[in-house]
């Protein structure tokens, strides 16, 4: 914490706190542990939630926030300056940079809120009244422990048992299109599991082949049916890992918003997929998961609280910062083994 500006924060609670994360989906749902537990200890101050517009649904619905300010993802000098001007009106006791991008660094050095939390970044340490390390040293850090850490620096305790991952259940009209999802492709009484298939960048694709392969293994267990999700980049991949199994495969790649997403993994016996938004979702359900991680580490982004399986290798250059492999093969991930990961899924089904 910087003890130097202490004095400028007022004793008495917050009632208008600001909360800033603007991308993306897993990075957002890991905040929500951080909102839940603000809520828990300030229950009548209003909290208001500044997200970028392609991911407004992850928090909409959520209980513990009051307010959302959806953003465009890329925003031009009128539209940041008009959302300033709307921002200082509030005059907000509190604001948290859960994020600490450009923008949102920006949006909390201009929020003239009474006290300013986030992390202890370069070139950006003056923007907070508090900061705190976004590292730990000689330990890994989760990253929803990292978001607490930012509600304990602005003085609001942290109870325990620790908040789960929130997200919001589908409505009337998302679950019963998976209903009819259900019906139509025959899903009822098979045990489903639900195959990500999609990867932030090459770091972290396992493959057509590995997903193929493992698709093929899954859909030739007594009872399992397979179904392929991901966005709508991904649905020629979903056609070429479908040709390789003679069993049927089910895709839903581009067909789902991350609501109805959450509805399908919710009501399935597995969740399958690298560390990704997806993943995190699945979290937020009581949907066993087996996750593949390369160049991340668990101990920093595992589904927080989560019945879960983690499926990894020790190799020393992990993490990394996914710009450049070192060995140019991606083996973080390329040298996990199909049957690896199928021996992870078999105590769930």
């Amino acid at each position: 914490m910087n003890r130097k500006d202490q004095p400028k924060i007022s004793p008495s609670p917050p009632r208008k706190i600001l909360l800033i994360r603007l991308r993306r989906i897993g990075d957002i749902v890991m905040t929500t542990p951080a909102v839940a537990a603000l809520k828990r200890a300030l229950p009548h101050s209003s909290l208001t939630y500044i997200v970028e517009e392609p991911f407004r649904r992850l928090v909409e619905g959520n209980p513990d926030i009051d307010k959302i300010i959806p953003i465009p993802a890329h925003q031009g000098l009128l539209s940041f300056l008009l959302l300033m001007r709307r921002i200082r009106r509030e005059r907000y006791d509190l604001v948290i940079d859960f994020h600490g991008g450009p923008r949102a660094s920006r949006i909390a050095w201009l929020s003239r809120a009474g006290l300013k939390v986030g992390y202890e970044l370069k070139y950006k340490g003056f923007i907070y009244d508090r900061r705190v390390p976004r590292h730990r040293a000689g330990a890994p850090l989760h990253s929803v422990e990292n978001h607490l850490n930012l509600v304990r620096a602005a003085g609001i305790e942290v109870r325990e048992p620790w908040p789960r991952l929130v997200f919001r259940a589908a409505g009337r009209e998302g679950s019963e299109r998976i209903e009819r999802l259900w019906a139509e492709s025959a899903l009822g009484g098979s045990r489903l599991v639900v195959l990500h298939i999609g990867a932030g960048n090459p770091f972290r694709d396992w493959g057509p082949r590995n997903l193929g392969g493992l698709a093929e293994r899954l859909a030739g267990l007594p009872g399992v049916r397979v179904v392929l999700v991901g966005s709508a980049q991904d649905v020629p991949r979903a056609e070429e890992i479908r040709k390789m199994s003679p069993r049927p495969v089910l895709s839903l790649a581009g067909d789902l918003n991350l609501v109805e997403l959450r509805e399908l993994i919710g009501r399935a016996a597995l969740f399958v997929g690298p560390d990704s938004g997806p993943m995190h979702i699945a979290g937020t359900t009581s949907t066993p998961i087996v996750a593949l991680f390369g160049p991340t580490l668990p101990a920093n982004f595992s589904p927080w609280l989560a019945r879960a399986t983690l499926v990894e290798k020790p190799f020393d250059c992990r993490p990394c910062k996914q710009r450049k492999c070192l060995t140019e093969d991606f083996r973080c991930l390329q040298s996990i083994t199909i049957d690896e990961v199928l021996q992870a899924c078999s105590p769930y089904l």
